[in-house]
């Protein structure tokens, strides 16, 4: 019998899963287990919801008396350190089950109730924002405990960061830490990234095709919303690939307030329909931007970097391109001069490298930044798989990184030059023959760069001495001070 066929027992299993029921359970139990058991993972999630560092005791479907009822959480996480001890209550769904409002409430009451810090909800949501959470509560059941999410593809970036990136200090616990990303990423386990844009997309999307799309529209800010659950689903997974924290780069306005940041998605719609948000990846030369322009089926990424502050049109232009040499020829590049806001020029990059001339517009102007834009034909599928849109963005994202913004690097000045130093000038002149009597040796505070490095002058010749009978000196004599702001004037010498 061949052992192609034999199936590795793992910790976790997939196998024997029956019912939404037994998948949440299953997920609980091995999320919470892993968390207690790797103390980094388990720091990891821990500290993200506000509690200090410590010992972790983790238990599954706790009972709590609510009145004349009993209630069930999922989970409960303890956290102690001496006599410091932080716990929270944990609901978890998994699939497409969401999360609900009432069973929400009730643990709420059970952690005021009991003093706990914190309910923690895990499912397949995504917030549209970090620190949002996807579920309206009654606002006054978080006065005394905090409410967080998290979502599945959360817990399984958190865990491949730990165990790829940071590190796990006991390989035993390294192992377990590995078995559980194996099963969150089973499709079995119920634990999904985000594979679906609702159930408005396809009437959004004609709509702006056929420009009929209002603000009015119920199903726009519903859209905008999983365009923003989408942003932060790429930056999960991009951050995955990276081993650092991506997220997404709001104004300051929108980051305060997620009713504003979902009204510019929609005005942006109907208007130009353009889907748009930007992402920040730490050490990256500048923000990138992902964009699904609907009315020409393209999604595009772009960033903008500031061109060198010195040399000719042409210098800086090479400058850009000698950091594009892996990039497509596909790729746009957009020009913008000093006191000006719109595109001076725009080529593609095939044309560019045969001939750089021509993104000099004008060359009297400035150039101040380049803009690099990659497009790729936007998927129409509401779901998941080949022509969905949600590939297309994701595509989109990672050959534009890959390609072109992983090699880009700011410019930086050349370091200041340092002046010669006294002595040094002649003694190269001495090496080269060049008589003591045709050297300049000191050096100046007011000498350039390049001071004592020209050919030596021959000094003038001395001037005939004149005996004090032939010329008495006056009575008094004017000194002539160097020329030097107020203080610049014709004093008088004492009389001798």
């Amino acid at each position: 019998m061949s052992e192609e066929t034999w199936h590795a027992a793992r910790l976790i299993p997939t196998s024997g899963i029956n019912g939404a029921d037994e998948q949440e359970r299953r997920a609980t139990s091995a999320l919470l287990a892993v968390m207690s058991s790797v103390r980094e993972f388990g720091l990891a999630l821990t500290k993200r919801f506000g509690a200090l560092s410590g010992t972790i005791d983790t238990f599954i479907e706790v009972p709590f008396d609510l009145g004349e009822r009993k209630v069930f959480p999922d989970g409960l996480v303890r956290v102690r350190r001496g006599t410091y001890e932080w716990t929270a209550l944990v609901e978890v769904k998994t699939v497409t089950n969401a999360l609900i409002k009432a069973q929400l409430e009730d643990y709420l009451d059970v952690a005021r109730t009991e003093g706990f810090d914190a309910l923690i909800t895990v499912s397949n949501e995504l917030a549209p924002l970090p620190g949002l959470h996807p579920t309206a509560v009654d606002r006054r059941k978080l006065k005394k405990v905090q409410l967080h999410h998290i979502s599945w593809t959360e817990v399984t970036t958190a865990a491949v960061m730990q165990k790829v990136h940071r590190g796990v200090a006991d390989p035993d616990q390294a192992w377990i830490l590995g078995e559980l990303i194996r099963y969150l990423e089973h499709p079995r386990s119920g634990a999904m990234g985000f594979d679906d844009m609702g159930d408005d997309w396809v009437t959004v999307r004609n709509a702006v095709d056929a420009g009929t799309l209002r603000p009015t529209d119920k199903g726009a800010p519903r859209v905008a919303s999983r365009w923003d659950q989408l942003i932060r689903f790429a930056c999960l997974v991009h951050g995955q690939r990276l081993g650092v924290e991506v997220q997404p780069a709001l104004p300051r306005r929108e980051a305060a307030d997620p009713t504003v940041a979902n009204q510019v998605l929609v005005e942006n719609l109907t208007r130009n329909g353009l889907l748009q948000r930007d992402i920040r990846i730490p050490g990256g030369v500048a923000p990138l931007t992902l964009a699904a322009d609907l009315r020409a089926q393209r999604v595009m990424c772009s960033l903008t970097i500031d061109a060198p502050k010195e040399g000719r049109p042409l210098t800086r232009i090479n400058w850009l391109l000698r950091q594009l040499k892996e990039a497509p020829d596909t790729l746009r590049i957009d020009t913008f001069v000093f006191n000006g806001r719109a595109v001076a020029t725009s080529e593609l990059l095939r044309d560019v490298r045969s001939d750089p001339s021509i993104l000099i517009g004008d060359p009297k102007r400035e150039l101040r930044a380049f803009r690099l834009v990659q497009a790729a034909p936007m998927g129409t599928k509401r779901g998941e798989g080949r022509g969905s849109f949600i590939g297309s963005v994701l595509g989109v994202l990672d050959d534009f990184y890959s390609s072109t913004v992983e090699r880009l690097r700011p410019w930086a000045p050349s370091a200041p030059r340092s002046r010669p130093v006294p002595g040094a000038v002649e003694q190269e002149a001495v090496e080269q023959d060049v008589p003591r009597s045709l050297v300049s040796t000191a050096a100046s505070s007011q000498d350039g760069p390049g001071a004592g490095r020209t050919a030596a002058r021959p000094e003038p010749p001395p001037a005939p001495s004149i005996s004090p009978e032939e010329h008495p000196a006056p009575a008094s004599s004017p000194v002539i001070r160097p020329w030097g702001g107020n203080e610049d004037r014709l004093s008088e010498a004492p009389t001798p």
